[in-house]
C-alpha cells in the first residue's frame, strides 16, 4: 500500500511540475549551492552521494526551537531525545548507533573521546545557521573516525547586512528565554555575536533545565575566528540506566575556538584550521545526594587540518591531512591521551563531455591506541539529461571504541577493555530528479557491518555490558520529493520523504540491547508551508515512526509567523493531537505543548 502510493505521488508531482514550470520564476535554486560536505566542494547538481540540504529560510519556517528538532524533520535522520529544548539526545543516521554519526561545525569535527552522547552538546543556536548539509552513507573516507553511517555539518552564516536583534520566548512547562544577536559589516570583513538564556521546570519530576549559549564569529579577509559556548544544567529523570532512576541529574559545558585561514587562487585552494574543542560532564545518580555516585569527565580535544585542491586538465584533485591529540580527565574512566592522524587523498574524473563522473578516493587513519586503518571508497554518477542524473557510492568504514565502551562502570554497567574497533561496508545507489519547481531522491542503501559494540545483557536482572556481535546487515529504501508551487505570486511548498530499513541481527547471543537493536523500520515526513498574504506564513508537519520493536506514534506539529516592519511573532505548537510517546529509553516525551517568541530588529 505505502509503495503504490508513493508511486502514484511520483507521477502526480512530475505531471504538476509541468504544469507549474512556467509559473516559478522566484523560487530559490539548490542546483549550485557548494556542498561543504565534501573535501572536493562540489555543487549540489553535481553530487554522486546522498545529500540533504536544509536553509535557514526553510528553519525558519518551521516548527522548531532547535537543531535536534530540525534533523526530526529529515528522513533517514533519527534523533532520539531525553528532554526537550537542547537536553541531551543522541543522532542517528539510517540505523547503526548515535557514535556513527559526525557532527561538524563549519567543518570541524564535534566527535567525543569520552561517549557519543555528548555529540549535540556543542550545537548552536538557530540563528546562527546558515544551512544544515547532512551526507548519508559512509562518510569514512572523508572525515574518518565517527562518520560511519554519515555526517551533518551545520554551515554558519556569512554577513552581509548590519542588524540588532532582541528576541524573548515563553512557553509550556513555565518555559522562559531571551536573546540578542549583533552582525555588522566591516571594511574587509564582518562580526557577528550571540547570546541567549533558556530555562523551564520541565514538563516532569526532576526534568527542570537551564541553557546558556553564546556564538561569536569574525571574518578578515582570508582569516576566520570562530567561538562557541554552551552550558545545560538538567534534571535526568529516567534519562539513563533504568528509567525507574527517577533523580539522576547533569551539567555539561561545551567549548569551541576555531581559526580559519582560506588561500585561493584560479586552480589552487587551500584551507588551514586550527581548532580546540573542550565539553566537561558532571552526572549525579541522586540529585540531592551528590556524594552517593558521581562522575566528572573533562574532554580536550587539540586539532589542525590542512587541505588542498586542485584544478588540472583531468579533473580535481583534493589532498589533506588531519591531525589531533586528546586528552581525557575522569573519576570513573581514568586519564587517557590519543594522538591521531588521516590522510586522505581523492580525484574526480569527468567524461564523456561531462556526463560521467568517477571519484575514487582513499583514507589512511591512525590511532596511538589501537592501529591505522584504511578507508577506500568510489563515487560514480551519470547525468541522462540537465536534470536527472544517477549515482551510486561505495565505502568501507570503521570505529573504534570509546573510553565509556571501554571502561565505564556502575551498579548496572560494565565497560570492556578488550572491545574490537567496529568495521562495516556501506554502500548505496540512487537517483536525482531537479527541477525549479520539483526535486526528487530515490535511493537503496546497504550496510554490512561486523564487530559492532553496544550494551547487551540475557536477563532483565543482570547489568548492560559493552559487547562486540559479530555481524549484521541493514537494508533500507529512502525516497524524497520537495514541489514548490505560486499561489498569488506567493511561494508554497510540500514535501514527502519515507524511509524503510531492515536490520537482520546474523548473530543472536543476547535478549537485550541498549541501542543497535531499535531503528526506525518505517518513517515517513510531510511537510507544508503556505503563505497567502505578505506578513503571515504557515506551516504544518506531520511525522509517523514505526521502530523495529513495533512500537509506533504519529505527531503533527504547527507555526505561524507574523511579521510587521520590524516585528516578528512565531508561535509553536508540538504533538498537536497530545500522543503519548518515547523516542528513547522509555523516557516519555511531552504531550501538547507551545512556544512563542517575540523579535525586534533594528
Amino acid at each position: 500500500m505505502i509503495k503504490s502510493s508513493l508511486l502514484l505521488l511520483v507521477v502526480s508531482l512530475f505531471q504538476a511540475s509541468i504544469v507549474a514550470q512556467n509559473t516559478i520564476d522566484s523560487i530559490q535554486k539548490i542546483d549550485e549551492i557548494v556542498i561543504e560536505t565534501q573535501r572536493l566542494a562540489l555543487p549540489y547538481s553535481q553530487k554522486s552521494h546522498t545529500i540533504a540540504i536544509i536553509s535557514a529560510k526553510e528553519i525558519n519556517q518551521m516548527p522548531v526551537t532547535k537543531l535536534e528538532e530540525v534533523l526530526q524533520q529529515v528522513v533517514g535522520i533519527d534523533v532520539r531525545r531525553r528532554g526537550i529544548k537542547g537536553m541531551q539526545s543522541d543522532l542517528y543516521i539510517r540505523g547503526g548507533n548515535f557514535n556513527q554519526v559526525l557532527l561538524l561545525i563549519d567543518g570541524v569535527k564535534m566527535d567525543d573521546m569520552q561517549t557519543g552522547h555528548h555529540t549535540m552538546n556543542g550545537i548552536i543556536p538557530l540563528e546562527n545557521i546558515e544551512r544544515i548539509q547532512i551526507i548519508k552513507g559512509a562518510a569514512a573516507r572523508i572525515y574518518g573516525q565517527n562518520a560511519m553511517n554519515g555526517a551533518v555539518n551545520i554551515v554558519t552564516k556569512v554577513i552581509d547586512e548590519n542588524q540588532t536583534k532582541f528576541s524573548m520566548t515563553l512557553g509550556s512547562y513555565e518555559n522562559i528565554g531571551g536573546s540578542i544577536s549583533f552582525q555588522k559589516v566591516l571594511k574587509k570583513g564582518s562580526v557577528q555575536f550571540h547570546v541567549n538564556k533558556q530555562q523551564s521546570e520541565g514538563y516532569r519530576y526532576n526534568t527542570d533545565f537551564k541553557n546558556w549559549n553564546a556564538f561569536f564569529k569574525t571574518n578578515w579577509r582570508d582569516y576566520e575566528l570562530l567561538f562557541s559556548y554552551g552550558q545545560r544544567d538538567f534534571g535526568a529523570n529516567g534519562f539513563y540506566a533504568n528509567p525507574d532512576y527517577k533523580d539522576q541529574y547533569e551539567e555539561t559545558e561545551t567549548h569551541l575556538i576555531s581559526l580559519k585561514r582560506k588561500h585561493t587562487t584560479s586552480n589552487l585552494k587551500i584551507n588551514t584550521n586550527l581548532h580546540w574543542r573542550r565539553n566537561q560532564d558532571m552526572y549525579l545518580f541522586l540529585r540531592h545526594d551528590p556524594n552517593y555516585y558521581r562522575n566528572l569527565h573533562i574532554n580536550n580535544k587539540i586539532g589542525f587540518t590542512v587541505d588542498v585542491t586542485l584544478n588540472n586538465k583531468m579533473g580535481k584533485t583534493a589532498i589533506g591531512l588531519d591531525l589531533n591529540q586528546g586528552y581525557l580527565v575522569s573519576n570513573n574512566l581514568g586519564n587517557h591521551n590519543r594522538f591521531s592522524s588521516s590522510l586522505f587523498i581523492e580525484h574526480r574524473f569527468q567524461l564523456f563531455d561531462n556526463h560521467l563522473d568517477v571519484t575514487p578516493g582513499l583514507a589512511l587513519a591512525y590511532y596511538s591506541d589501537f592501529k591505522t586503518f584504511v578507508y577506500p571508497g568510489l563515487d560514480i554518477g551519470f547525468r541522462f539529461f540537465k536534470n536527472l542524473k544517477i549515482y551510486a557510492n561505495a565505502g568501507y568504514t570503521s570505529r573504534i571504541p570509546t573510553y565509556t565502551n571501554l571502561f565505564y562502570q556502575s551498579p548496572i554497567e560494565q565497560g570492556n577493555p578488550s572491545l574490537k574497533p567496529e568495521k562495516a561496508l556501506t554502500y548505496e545507489g540512487g537517483l536525482y530528479f531537479n527541477q525549479p519547481n520539483l526535486h526528487l531522491n530515490l535511493v537503496y542503501f546497504s550496510r554490512i557491518s561486523t564487530d559492532l559494540i553496544d550494551w547487551t545483557k540475557n536477563t532483565e536482572e543482570d547489568i548492560w555490558r559493552a559487547k562486540n556481535f559479530n555481524k549484521t546487515q541493514t537494508n533500507g529504501i529512502e525516497f524524497q520529493a520537495n514541489f514548490d508551487y505560486k499561489i498569488k505570486n506567493y511561494n508554497q511548498r510540500f514535501g514527502i520523504g519515507y524511509t524503510y530499513i531492515e536490520d537482520t541481527i546474523l548473530d543472536d547471543t543476547f535478549a537485550f540491547s541498549r541501542y543497535s537493536l531499535n531503528s526506525f523500520k518505517h518513517q515517513l515526513n510531510t511537510q507544508f508551508t503556505t503563505q497567502f498574504v505578505p506578513f503571515l506564513k504557515q506551516h504544518i508537519s506531520y511525522r509517523y515512526a514505526e521502530r523495529i520493536d513495533k512500537t509506533n506514534y504519529h505527531l503533527v506539529d504547527v507555526s505561524v509567523n507574523l511579521s510587521i516592519k520590524k516585528w516578528e511573532l512565531n508561535i509553536i505548537a508540538n504533538n498537536l493531537f497530545n500522543v503519548e510517546y518515547t523516542e528513547t529509553n522509555l523516557v516519555p516525551m511531552p504531550k501538547a505543548n507551545y512556544m512563542s517568541s517575540v523579535s525586534y530588529i533594528f
